[in-house]
Protein backbone atom coordinates (compact mmCIF):
# COMPACT_ATOMS: atom_id res chain seq x y z
CA UNK A 1 0.00 0.00 0.00
CA UNK A 2 1.15 3.68 -0.97
CA UNK A 3 0.23 6.40 0.76
CA UNK A 4 1.20 10.15 0.88
CA UNK A 5 -1.03 12.10 3.63
CA UNK A 6 -0.13 15.69 3.98
CA UNK A 7 -1.25 17.72 6.54
CA UNK A 8 -1.98 20.51 4.41
CA UNK A 9 -1.68 21.84 0.67
CA UNK A 10 -0.87 25.26 1.16
CA UNK A 11 2.26 26.41 2.94
CA UNK A 12 2.63 30.31 4.09
CA UNK A 13 4.42 32.22 1.01
CA UNK A 14 4.42 29.28 -1.19
CA UNK A 15 2.07 27.90 -4.00
CA UNK A 16 -0.69 25.15 -4.19
CA UNK A 17 1.17 21.86 -3.37
CA UNK A 18 4.41 23.73 -3.68
CA UNK A 19 6.15 22.64 -0.49
CA UNK A 20 5.39 18.93 -1.25
CA UNK A 21 5.90 18.73 -4.98
CA UNK A 22 9.34 16.47 -4.64
CA UNK A 23 7.34 14.32 -2.01
CA UNK A 24 4.31 13.97 -4.38
CA UNK A 25 6.83 12.74 -7.23
CA UNK A 26 8.32 10.45 -5.17
CA UNK A 27 5.64 8.89 -3.82
CA UNK A 28 3.95 8.94 -7.56
CA UNK A 29 6.96 6.87 -9.04
CA UNK A 30 6.53 6.58 -12.64
CA UNK A 31 3.06 7.40 -12.12
CA UNK A 32 2.39 10.42 -14.68
CA UNK A 33 -1.70 10.09 -14.59
CA UNK A 34 -4.02 10.75 -11.69
CA UNK A 35 -7.46 10.66 -10.87
CA UNK A 36 -8.55 14.02 -8.32
CA UNK A 37 -11.25 13.35 -6.31
CA UNK A 38 -12.53 16.97 -5.69
CA UNK A 39 -15.93 16.81 -3.81
CA UNK A 40 -14.75 18.50 -0.42
CA UNK A 41 -15.16 21.62 -2.63
CA UNK A 42 -18.31 22.95 -3.61
CA UNK A 43 -16.67 24.10 -7.54
CA UNK A 44 -15.38 20.76 -8.79
CA UNK A 45 -13.86 22.17 -11.79
CA UNK A 46 -11.98 24.65 -10.33
CA UNK A 47 -10.90 22.79 -8.11
CA UNK A 48 -9.40 20.21 -10.36
CA UNK A 49 -8.24 22.86 -12.65
CA UNK A 50 -6.23 24.03 -9.40
CA UNK A 51 -4.70 20.69 -9.15
CA UNK A 52 -4.15 20.34 -12.53
CA UNK A 53 -1.60 23.57 -12.94
CA UNK A 54 0.06 22.56 -9.98
CA UNK A 55 1.26 19.10 -10.81
CA UNK A 56 1.66 20.02 -14.97
CA UNK A 57 5.72 20.97 -13.92
CA UNK A 58 5.93 17.75 -13.01
CA UNK A 59 4.67 16.06 -16.27
CA UNK A 60 1.40 14.59 -14.47
CA UNK A 61 -1.87 14.79 -16.38
CA UNK A 62 -5.16 15.47 -13.79
CA UNK A 63 -8.78 13.84 -14.51
CA UNK A 64 -11.53 15.10 -12.01
CA UNK A 65 -13.65 11.93 -11.13
CA UNK A 66 -16.71 14.52 -11.33
CA UNK A 67 -16.06 14.10 -15.38
CA UNK A 68 -16.07 10.63 -15.76
CA UNK A 69 -19.76 8.86 -16.93
CA UNK A 70 -18.78 6.46 -14.36
CA UNK A 71 -16.59 7.51 -11.51
CA UNK A 72 -16.15 4.06 -10.22
CA UNK A 73 -14.53 2.97 -13.07
CA UNK A 74 -12.30 5.73 -13.11
CA UNK A 75 -11.02 5.12 -10.12
CA UNK A 76 -10.59 0.91 -10.83
CA UNK A 77 -8.65 1.90 -13.59
CA UNK A 78 -6.38 4.34 -12.15
CA UNK A 79 -2.91 3.99 -11.20
CA UNK A 80 -3.36 7.25 -8.73
CA UNK A 81 -5.70 8.70 -6.81
CA UNK A 82 -5.31 12.17 -5.45
CA UNK A 83 -8.46 13.13 -2.90
CA UNK A 84 -8.03 16.86 -2.07
CA UNK A 85 -9.12 19.33 1.19
CA UNK A 86 -11.97 21.10 2.02
CA UNK A 87 -14.53 19.90 4.00
CA UNK A 88 -14.70 16.58 5.37
CA UNK A 89 -18.01 15.63 5.94
CA UNK A 90 -18.97 16.71 2.63
CA UNK A 91 -16.34 14.92 1.10
CA UNK A 92 -17.07 11.72 3.06
CA UNK A 93 -21.00 11.99 1.90
CA UNK A 94 -19.95 12.44 -1.79
CA UNK A 95 -17.74 9.32 -1.30
CA UNK A 96 -20.66 7.06 0.04
CA UNK A 97 -23.45 7.87 -1.95
CA UNK A 98 -21.22 7.56 -5.35
CA UNK A 99 -19.70 4.09 -4.10
CA UNK A 100 -16.58 5.57 -4.24
CA UNK A 101 -15.11 4.11 -0.43
CA UNK A 102 -15.21 1.05 -1.41
CA UNK A 103 -13.69 1.18 -5.30
CA UNK A 104 -10.78 3.47 -3.58
CA UNK A 105 -10.54 1.27 -0.77
CA UNK A 106 -10.07 -2.14 -3.26
CA UNK A 107 -7.71 -0.12 -5.76
CA UNK A 108 -5.10 1.18 -3.42
CA UNK A 109 -5.45 -2.40 -1.82
CA UNK A 110 -4.66 -3.29 -5.55
CA UNK A 111 -1.34 -1.03 -5.63
CA UNK A 112 -2.36 2.14 -6.58
CA UNK A 113 -0.87 5.13 -5.02
CA UNK A 114 -3.18 7.52 -2.80
CA UNK A 115 -2.55 11.31 -2.34
CA UNK A 116 -4.30 13.21 0.24
CA UNK A 117 -4.08 16.81 1.46
CA UNK A 118 -6.35 17.78 5.03
CA UNK A 119 -9.43 16.20 4.25
CA UNK A 120 -8.25 13.97 1.84
CA UNK A 121 -6.16 12.59 4.77
CA UNK A 122 -8.82 12.66 7.34
CA UNK A 123 -10.23 9.98 4.71
CA UNK A 124 -7.58 7.66 4.75
CA UNK A 125 -8.40 7.14 8.81
CA UNK A 126 -10.96 4.62 9.81
CA UNK A 127 -13.43 7.19 10.94
CA UNK A 128 -13.56 11.01 10.29
CA UNK A 129 -14.00 11.37 14.14
CA UNK A 130 -10.74 13.75 14.70
CA UNK A 131 -11.18 16.39 11.24
CA UNK A 132 -11.39 20.13 13.04
CA UNK A 133 -14.49 20.37 10.23
CA UNK A 134 -18.30 21.48 10.62
CA UNK A 135 -20.24 19.29 9.66
CA UNK A 136 -22.07 21.30 7.18
CA UNK A 137 -23.87 17.98 5.89
CA UNK A 138 -24.62 14.73 7.17
CA UNK A 139 -22.84 11.46 6.00
CA UNK A 140 -24.62 8.07 6.05
CA UNK A 141 -21.84 7.08 8.19
CA UNK A 142 -18.40 8.44 9.90
CA UNK A 143 -16.64 5.53 8.91
CA UNK A 144 -13.78 6.50 6.25
CA UNK A 145 -11.53 4.21 3.58
CA UNK A 146 -9.74 3.09 6.74
CA UNK A 147 -6.44 2.71 5.09
CA UNK A 148 -4.84 3.18 8.46
CA UNK A 149 -5.73 1.63 11.43
CA UNK A 150 -5.22 4.85 13.33
CA UNK A 151 -6.98 8.32 13.46
CA UNK A 152 -4.78 11.72 11.89
CA UNK A 153 -5.49 15.21 13.11
CA UNK A 154 -4.53 18.01 10.09
CA UNK A 155 -3.56 21.21 10.72
CA UNK A 156 -2.55 20.25 14.13
CA UNK A 157 -2.51 23.63 16.20
CA UNK A 158 -0.87 23.86 19.51
CA UNK A 159 -2.18 26.01 22.24
CA UNK A 160 -0.69 29.69 22.33
CA UNK A 161 -0.04 30.86 25.86
CA UNK A 162 -0.78 34.80 24.70
CA UNK A 163 -4.01 33.39 23.22
CA UNK A 164 -7.28 34.96 24.79
CA UNK A 165 -9.02 32.06 23.24
CA UNK A 166 -11.27 30.48 26.04
CA UNK A 167 -12.49 27.56 24.30
CA UNK A 168 -10.73 24.14 24.48
CA UNK A 169 -7.30 23.62 22.51
CA UNK A 170 -6.73 21.34 20.21
CA UNK A 171 -5.11 18.79 22.54
CA UNK A 172 -8.26 18.78 24.92
CA UNK A 173 -10.31 17.92 22.19
CA UNK A 174 -8.19 15.01 20.38
CA UNK A 175 -8.21 13.87 24.69
CA UNK A 176 -12.00 14.17 24.67
CA UNK A 177 -11.99 12.05 21.77
CA UNK A 178 -9.71 9.23 23.77
CA UNK A 179 -11.94 9.47 26.20
CA UNK A 180 -14.41 7.63 24.14
CA UNK A 181 -11.87 5.71 21.74
CA UNK A 182 -8.72 3.82 22.46
CA UNK A 183 -7.00 4.71 18.68
CA UNK A 184 -3.57 6.53 18.42
CA UNK A 185 -4.06 10.27 17.18
CA UNK A 186 -1.61 11.48 14.67
CA UNK A 187 -1.71 15.19 15.16
CA UNK A 188 0.05 16.52 12.02
CA UNK A 189 1.47 19.99 12.08
CA UNK A 190 1.52 22.26 8.94
CA UNK A 191 4.03 21.53 6.32
CA UNK A 192 4.37 17.86 7.78
CA UNK A 193 2.78 14.59 5.93
CA UNK A 194 2.80 10.24 6.56
CA UNK A 195 3.93 8.27 3.79
CA UNK A 196 3.13 4.79 3.72
CA UNK A 197 4.74 2.22 2.02
CA UNK A 198 3.24 -1.50 2.21
CA UNK A 199 4.30 -2.10 5.70
CA UNK A 200 6.51 0.88 6.51
CA UNK A 201 5.23 4.19 8.03
CA UNK A 202 7.63 7.72 8.49
CA UNK A 203 6.83 11.14 9.46
CA UNK A 204 8.38 13.62 6.85
CA UNK A 205 7.85 17.95 6.18
CA UNK A 206 9.16 20.20 8.08
CA UNK A 207 10.96 20.52 11.45
CA UNK A 208 7.98 21.19 13.06
CA UNK A 209 7.26 17.38 13.37
CA UNK A 210 3.83 16.06 15.08
CA UNK A 211 2.21 15.01 18.57
CA UNK A 212 1.11 11.29 18.86
CA UNK A 213 -2.07 11.10 21.36
CA UNK A 214 -2.83 7.98 22.64
CA UNK A 215 -5.39 6.63 25.29
CA UNK A 216 -3.71 7.03 28.85
CA UNK A 217 -0.30 8.67 28.06
CA UNK A 218 1.09 11.90 27.89
CA UNK A 219 1.30 13.18 24.31
CA UNK A 220 4.48 12.13 22.67
CA UNK A 221 6.77 15.24 20.34
CA UNK A 222 7.31 12.82 17.01
CA UNK A 223 10.60 14.85 15.20
CA UNK A 224 10.71 14.36 10.88
CA UNK A 225 12.23 11.34 9.57
CA UNK A 226 10.12 9.46 12.88
CA UNK A 227 10.04 5.98 11.82
CA UNK A 228 5.79 5.00 13.05
CA UNK A 229 5.63 1.48 11.50
CA UNK A 230 4.57 0.31 15.17
CA UNK A 231 1.24 2.14 14.47
CA UNK A 232 0.46 -0.36 11.38
CA UNK A 233 -0.27 -2.71 14.24
CA UNK A 234 -2.28 -1.10 16.80
CA UNK A 235 -5.70 -2.26 17.10
CA UNK A 236 -8.73 0.20 16.80
CA UNK A 237 -11.33 0.05 19.59
CA UNK A 238 -14.06 2.43 18.84
CA UNK A 239 -16.78 3.98 21.51
CA UNK A 240 -15.24 1.93 24.67
CA UNK A 241 -14.88 4.20 27.92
Amino acid sequence: MKLLLLSNSTAPGRGYLEHALDEILDALGTVRRLVFVPYALADHDAYTGKVAAALEPLGIEVTGVHTAADPVAAVREADAVFVGGGNSFRLLTALHTRGLVTAIRDRVADGAVYLGSSAGTNMACPTVRTTNDMPIVQPPTFEALGLLPFQINPHYLDASPDSTHMGETRAERLEQFLEENDVPVVGLREGTWLRRADDRLTLGGTSAGAVLFRRGETPEELAAGRDLSHLLTLPARFDRR
